[in-house]
């Protein structure tokens, strides 16, 4: 990198708390290098109460843009000028690009990562029905971006807990900005009997919960009989690369076992198109730093 930097170098940066965990740094700058692009990419520590000055920083050194992660992306979205579709959808923005009459636009790559990791596994959603399970970040950007994307249904379960609200707004915007879905719903999780009968019905099958992350790598969201050969499914947990829900799938014969280390890839392949105008290399960015 030291050969490269130059006064010139432009400024890509990652805010939020905590980032000293974020492999977005390595895989930027190696793609910057690849490439041959004059640019660096560092990760900047900013708690939630500080977005809107780490914001004006990185406008004052015209940095080409910024990803964003937690707790900062609902607060960025109320802090750019304009947003994508799918991020006004959210209310939150992972992607802000600097634009030349030095306005920000907020994009949300999550979902666009999401469909893009299915599809590269030979999983089209145009049509489909899909079963999400959660309601959290993810999951909205998950639901959003099917349904922007042709998806026929949407039926997200979720606990009712302080979250079952966020995903009841989530249906509610769907249906005034995705007039054509066919449906989109939401119901209780613990409602077993039900959950089983509309995964019977559906295509896709998404876990978008913690189930399967550390230390819950020992839970299935679903009971395994519910899954079956024509099912698709898919884990937005990368860490452990195959969870449970993902092992018995595989075991189950489903027609795709989908892990969500894919979506962490292409959600960031979506953002260095924004900032660069150019594809990551994303074979070598694969092998290198996802295998």
């Amino acid at each position: 990198m030291e050969s490269r930097i130059s006064g010139h170098t432009q400024l890509y940066a990652l805010i939020g708390s905590p980032v000293g965990h974020s492999g977005s740094p390595a895989m930027y700058n190696y793609s910057f290098d690849k490439l041959g692009i004059d640019a660096a990419y560092l990760a900047f520590d900013v708690p939630v109460e500080k977005t809107e000055k780490a914001i004006e920083a990185l406008r004052t050194l015209h940095a080409g843009g910024f990803n964003v992660t937690m707790p900062c992306k609902t607060a960025v979205a109320q802090l750019v000028d304009k947003l994508s579709p799918a991020a006004e959808l959210v209310g939150a923005c992972n992607t802000v690009v600097f634009e030349e009459d030095g306005t920000m636009t907020g994009h949300m790559t999550d979902g666009v990562g999401f469909v893009r990791n299915l599809k590269e596994h030979g999983v089209d959603i145009k049509g489909q029905k899909i079963v999400l399970l959660g309601t959290g970040g993810a999951a909205t950007a998950i639901a959003v971006q099917a349904a922007l994307d042709g998806v026929a249904e949407i039926a997200i379960f979720n606990r009712k807990d302080e979250f079952y609200a966020n995903g009841e707004k989530t249906v509610e915007k769907i249906r005034k900005a995705v007039p054509s879905i066919q449906k989109v719903y939401i119901e209780d999780l613990d409602n077993t009997e039900l959950l089983g009968q509309v995964i019977a019905e559906s295509d896709i099958l998404i876990n978008a919960t913690r189930a399967g992350m550390s230390p819950m790598q020992d839970v299935i969201p679903v009971p395994a009989e519910f899954l079956r050969p024509e099912l698709a499914v898919a884990d937005v947990v990368y860490n452990p690369k195959e969870t449970l829900l993902i092992k018995k799938a595989k075991e189950a014969g489903c027609r795709a076992a989908v892990g969500g280390s894919g979506m962490l890839l292409w959600q960031g392949v979506a953002a260095f198109e924004l900032f660069t105008g150019q594809e990551m290399p994303v074979e070598e960015v694969r092998e290198k730093f996802f295998e």
